[in-house]
């Protein structure tokens, strides 16, 4: 495809430094001007000023002028304005706010991690040593931006900004409700969801295995059980194992690892789920405030200040 990576995120909080210091935290290394580095990624988030919480901006690598020009010709005949040169591409989704930026810049290829030897029935892949997972002691950083989850109140109009304008591809949907969007070979890298305001709903954060997304949140609840929002457990839709902790502005942020991948999209077909399913396949049940955020009302009250 076309798009080959999400590049980064800027997340717009009325309280910078307090949530700067979270992510810093969570695991991403602080840079300049509101940047946080993942192992992998680069730079893939920036935090700034804003009156209510919110996806300010999404980035997206592609391969190159053509890449670019063939998304403005698409966003154009949706009637949407585009702004473009020979290297980025800049457009505006009416519903969220959200400014979307096409870049060409090079793939990111990952440094290959040997997996985890885990003994099982019949098999033996580790023998006479403790399990690698117990023995880290290193503090847990996540290697790459998976993706971001956002609400609007045009749940259509969205969905068709970011797939048939930017060529997005859909994996997943969620009957009436959400649907799972890929610029990668990640399962997903935005999940658009309908809602009665815009907002951004989480981020999500790649690490080893499931050894550290259990590490990663433990750190994280040290001291500071209120950040627990859900966990551990394994999505449906995408498979990862996943564990949400929730901001000082209010956003969630979830480590996770063994995202599905998609390499050739005919070989894909997308679901259509429904009830639990949706969302997890196993592990607790997500609570209401995972559902509709407690500060959902706030932002509804909030939202001309966008």
């Amino acid at each position: 495809m076309a798009l080959h990576r999400l590049s980064s995120i800027t997340i717009g909080v009325p309280n910078v430094a307090e949530t700067a210091g979270y992510y810093a935290e969570f695991g991403l290394a602080a840079g300049d001007n509101g940047w946080f580095a993942t192992r992998d990624g680069g730079d893939q988030l920036r935090v700034v000023p804003a009156a209510t919480r919110r996806l300010v901006e999404l980035r997206v690598g592609v391969d190159d002028r053509d890449d670019l020009d063939r998304a403005a010709a698409r966003l154009r005949g949706l009637g949407v304005a585009v702004t473009s040169d020979d290297r980025t591409l800049t457009a505006r989704e009416e519903a969220t706010g959200v400014r979307a930026v096409l870049d060409v810049e090079p793939r990111n290829v990952q440094p290959e991690i040997p997996a985890t030897r885990y003994n099982g029935p019949g098999r033996i892949e580790r023998a006479g040593v403790r399990a690698p997972g117990i023995l880290r002691t290193d503090p847990v950083r996540p290697r790459k931006l998976g993706h971001a989850v956002v609400g609007t109140t045009d749940f259509a109009a969205t969905t068709v900004f970011f797939r048939d304008g930017l060529g997005f591809r859909t994996s997943d949907q969620i009957k009436d409700a959400g649907v799972f969007l890929r610029c990668s070979t990640d399962h997903h890298n935005l999940l658009v969801l309908a809602a009665p305001v815009g907002f951004l709903h989480h981020t999500s954060w790649q690490v080893d295995d499931i050894d550290d997304v259990g590490r990663g949140a433990s750190a994280m609840l040290d001291g500071h059980p209120e950040r627990h929002v859900w966990g551990l457990g394994r999505h449906h839709a995408g498979s990862n194992f996943f564990w949400y902790l929730k901001d000082p502005a209010g956003n969630f942020a979830e480590y996770y690892s063994d995202m599905d991948t998609i390499l050739e999209d005919q070989l894909w077909t997308p679901e259509v789920l429904e009830g639990a399913k949706g969302l997890f396949n196993w592990g607790p049940p997500p609570p209401p405030s995972f559902l509709r955020p407690d500060d959902l009302a706030a932002l509804m009250t909030g939202a001309h200040s966008r």
